[in-house]
C-alpha cells in the first residue's frame, strides 16, 4: 500500500524561505511521477510542481515557476519542495501526490492522480 507522508509546513513571513518534504513508501516508484499540489480555502486543489522518478524532469506552474524548485532523493524515497520568496498568496495546504504515468504525459489535473499524503499547512503572512 503506497503511503505519503508531508512534513514541513509551518508559519513563515513573506519573502522567506520552505522547505517541504514527502517521504513515499509501499512500491518501487521508478514508473512514476511525484507532485505537489496546493489547496487554499474555498479553492480547488492546484498543481504546483512535479518530478518524473527516475528522469528527473521537473514541471511547474507558471505561479510558482522560479521561486519554488523540486527534487527527490531516491535513496530516500523521499520527494522535497524548496519554498522560496514566499508570498502570502502561496498560503494553502500542501499536498503530494503520485502519479503512475511510465512515459506518459505529467497530468497537472489532481483528479487524475492516484495517491495522495494528507497534507501540510503552509502560512505566510504579509
Amino acid at each position: 500500500q503506497v503511503q505519503l507522508v508531508e512534513s514541513g509546513g509551518g508559519l513563515v513571513q513573506a519573502g522567506g524561505s520552505l522547505t517541504l518534504s514527502c517521504a513515499a513508501s509501499g512500491r518501487t516508484f521508478s514508473s512514476y511521477a511525484m507532485g505537489w499540489f496546493r489547496q487554499a480555502p474555498g479553492k480547488e486543489r492546484d498543481f504546483v510542481a512535479a518530478i518524473r522518478w527516475t528522469a528527473g524532469s521537473t514541471y511547474y506552474a507558471d505561479s510558482v515557476r522560479g521561486r519554488f524548485t523540486i527534487a527527490r532523493d531516491s535513496a530516500k524515497n523521499t520527494v522535497y519542495l524548496q519554498m522560496n520568496s514566499l508570498k502570502p498568496e502561496d498560503t494553502a495546504v500542501y499536498y503530494c501526490a503520485a502519479d503512475w504515468i511510465s512515459f506518459g504525459n505529467v497530468n497537472t489535473d489532481n483528479r487524475l492522480w492516484d495517491y495522495w499524503g494528507q497534507g501540510t499547512q503552509v502560512t505566510v503572512s504579509s
